[in-house]
């Protein structure tokens, strides 16, 4: 069985949304034509952006059982977008003044009696009713294609999709709107899990290749001169041509440990993230992350884990593996994810909620916003493109965040590992769910660090690939042309500017609409953290990984220790907090520097076109591969920069 689509016929990674999409899509339908007519509602626009009647190719197996999740409508939703901006704003009276997840639930969640309602016209249509959020959020229903087409009234098809790596994929989706009897118009917001867009999810995570020479590979050992460097310049590749003076011109990093990427940030001894809490939601469960953690602790620096500090809730089985970049990647992320946060925040408290699929990660967020235990709660997964996600999803979204920041909650996402987008749709667009105005959008950024934990430089993160041809290197030319990864910007087809973002994004940037990211942290890979996990084939490796999916995580725990810090429980929803730091000296400016990489591989970023032959390359930092590059003040690279390597950042927030 497909998790949002149980077993699909043609289902792609919809985790609602990417892993993910929130929504406020549904509809719930009628048996007759003439009942449609008189009695049916039309909800919210549910169809992806890419369901077009062009791209469809044929009818869904109406036998196939699918997953999904009917959401139900805020009460008095205006009245929660106005309690939460009041609580989130310092300096409003307002400010710090949480609600408890009984006490939203009481004021704006659904009422008992209108999920029976509900639930009991589920059942009249033949749909099995398997459970209800603790928020009442989401009622999970299991049923067959067809039952789900006569209850919303739509017809389920088939339609191709062309991914960012030029392969087409074949999803399902609605044809129409789904409709519901009016006596539940305005009820159901959305059925997430009724076409396959999670399939378009993706875990924001790295892949790695087996090179010589490179930590966690049991290949033959590099030559002399092609190691990975413990720190920046410690090994720099004479034998190839220096583009960049000496000092700006290095071999990719081993991997950063824990006593480096701390010093990048200024923590010190005390900085611990002790009596802080933070929640991670990914897909599926790595069975050995707490050995493979303790184990990877002894060669990078963190200690092992005490008993009760973490807890994994996951579902009780797993299905749709093979989905949305397939389980292993999800493994890797979730190692990442865990131990960025050991790294920086070793005493707090970790909760990582695995969804039973890589479709239903909506539900695992949701589920870390309705237990309330993490004051923080770092996501690292995507869709790429924020015009794919209808109305529906969007809406999903606004009642799960805004219950978080009613909460005290920060909700963080990774802005992305593929730039601007632009590769396949041939225009620049931002990523969702890190576009939403009321999550907090973690850019990413290239960090030299020196043999005395001083920083060198930090330049935000786009690569311009290079490869040696004789005594010069040559600009790649593949379907990204120079681009050779880097992190995700832009702004929104959607939102308008939020209050927070005015008169600090520059309005010929943002024509007045929210812009991402909001903030940066440590992401490029050939300057990344050290991390060790264990393979489906069981051999354990360790290797440095990145990308905004290590940025996201580090940022939670950079919060965690803030509040630590301050003797503050939480800081709540982060972005009016951010924002009022730019110029701050807890904030570093990040703009553009001169400076190479020096590998003998290219990173594999997932939808990212480079080289996979081991060769001689050089990648240029904050070079402008497309249409985003780091500049002074907000850009759209790193946001407002970077936190400090003074330890400002830790005193400064929230003031």
């Amino acid at each position: 069985m497909n998790s949002g689509a149980l077993q699909m016929s043609v289902r792609p990674s919809r985790v609602v949304g990417v892993v993910g999409a929130v929504a406020l899509l549904t509809s719930l339908a009628i048996p007759s034509a003439s009942a449609q007519v008189i009695d049916a509602a039309p909800l919210i626009d549910a169809t992806p952006g890419w369901a077009k009647p062009e791209a469809k190719v044929g009818q869904a197996d109406a036998g196939q059982r699918r997953r999904v999740q009917i959401a139900l409508q805020l009460r008095d939703k205006r009245g929660a977008e106005a309690l939460a901006k009041a609580v989130s704003t310092p300096g409003s009276a307002q400010h710090g003044k949480y609600l408890s997840p009984g006490q939203f639930v009481e004021r704006f969640g659904p009422a008992q009696a209108t999920v029976d309602k509900v639930s009991t016209w589920l059942r009249s249509k033949g749909l099995a009713v398997k459970d209800v959020t603790s928020n009442r959020h989401f009622i999970s229903v299991e049923a067959s294609n067809g039952q789900l087409e006569a209850a919303f009234g739509t017809s389920l098809s088939s339609y191709k999709r062309k991914a960012k790596d030029g392969r087409e994929h074949i999803l399902v989706a609605p044809e129409r709107a789904l409709t519901l009897p009016r006596e539940l118009a305005g009820v159901v917001t959305a059925v997430v899990g009724i076409d396959d867009n999670a399939k378009t999810v993706t875990p924001n995570q790295v892949s790695m290749r087996a090179v010589p020479g490179r930590p966690g590979r049991p290949l033959t050992a590099a030559a002399p001169g092609q190691e990975c460097a413990p720190h920046w310049g410690a090994v720099n590749n004479t034998a190839v041509p220096q583009m960049h003076p000496a000092g700006q011109q290095s071999n990719d990093i081993c991997g950063y440990n824990a006593s480096q990427i701390r010093a990048i940030y200024g923590l010190t001894a005390a900085n611990t993230g002790a009596g802080q809490h933070i929640a991670i939601t990914g897909a599926y469960n790595l069975p050995s992350l707490v050995s493979d953690t303790d184990r990877a602790g002894r060669t990078y620096g963190w200690p092992a884990l005490t008993a009760g500090q973490y807890t994994a809730k996951v579902a009780p089985t797993f299905d749709s593996e093979n989905e949305c970049g397939g389980v292993e990647s999800w493994h890797a992320e979730q190692a990442l994810d865990v131990q960025a946060i050991r790294a920086f925040s070793p005493a707090a408290k970790i909760t990582y909620y695995g969804a039973q699929s890589c479709f239903e990660l909506y539900s695992g967020l949701n589920q870390a916003v309705a237990d309330n235990t993490a004051s923080v709660v770092t996501n690292s997964w995507l869709f790429e493109y924020e015009a794919d996600i209808p109305a529906s999803d969007r809406e999903q979204v606004d009642a799960i965040a805004l219950q978080a920041a009613i909460q005290g909650q920060a909700v963080l996402f990774c802005s992305g590992d593929q730039g601007d987008n632009s590769r396949i749709n041939g225009r620049p667009e931002a990523s969702w769910p890190a576009i939403h105005p009321w999550v907090t959008a973690v850019g990413g950024t290239t960090v030299a660090l020196g043999g005395d934990n001083k920083l060198k430089f930090t330049a935000g993160w786009q690569h311009s690939g290079f490869t040696q041809n004789g005594n010069q290197w040559a600009a790649q030319q593949d379907s990204d042309g120079r681009f050779a990864g880097g992190a995700g910007g832009g702004v929104s087809m959607r939102y308008p500017a939020p209050d927070y973002q005015k008169n600090v994004v520059p309005t010929s940037i943002s024509q007045g609409r929210r812009a991402m990211p909001d903030i940066s942290a440590i992401a490029d890979a050939l300057t990344g953290m050290g991390i060790g996990h264990t393979r489906p084939d069981g051999v354990y490796e360790l290797y440095p990984s990145g990308g905004t999916s290590l940025a996201s995580p580090v940022m939670a725990a950079l919060v965690a220790n803030a509040q630590q810090t301050q003797g503050v429980a939480r800081f709540g929803f982060l972005n009016p907090a951010i924002y009022k730091l730019k110029g701050n000296a807890a904030i570093t400016d990040v703009t553009p520097v001169k400076a190479g990489i020096w590998a003998p591989y290219m990173i594999q970023w997932r939808n990212v076109d480079v080289p996979t032959q081991a060769n001689s390359y050089l990648v240029n930092v904050d070079d402008k591969p497309q249409t985003l590059v780091s500049a002074t003040g907000w850009d759209n690279v790193t946001g407002i920069g970077t936190p400090a390597s003074n330890g400002a950042f830790l005193t400064a927030l929230g003031k």
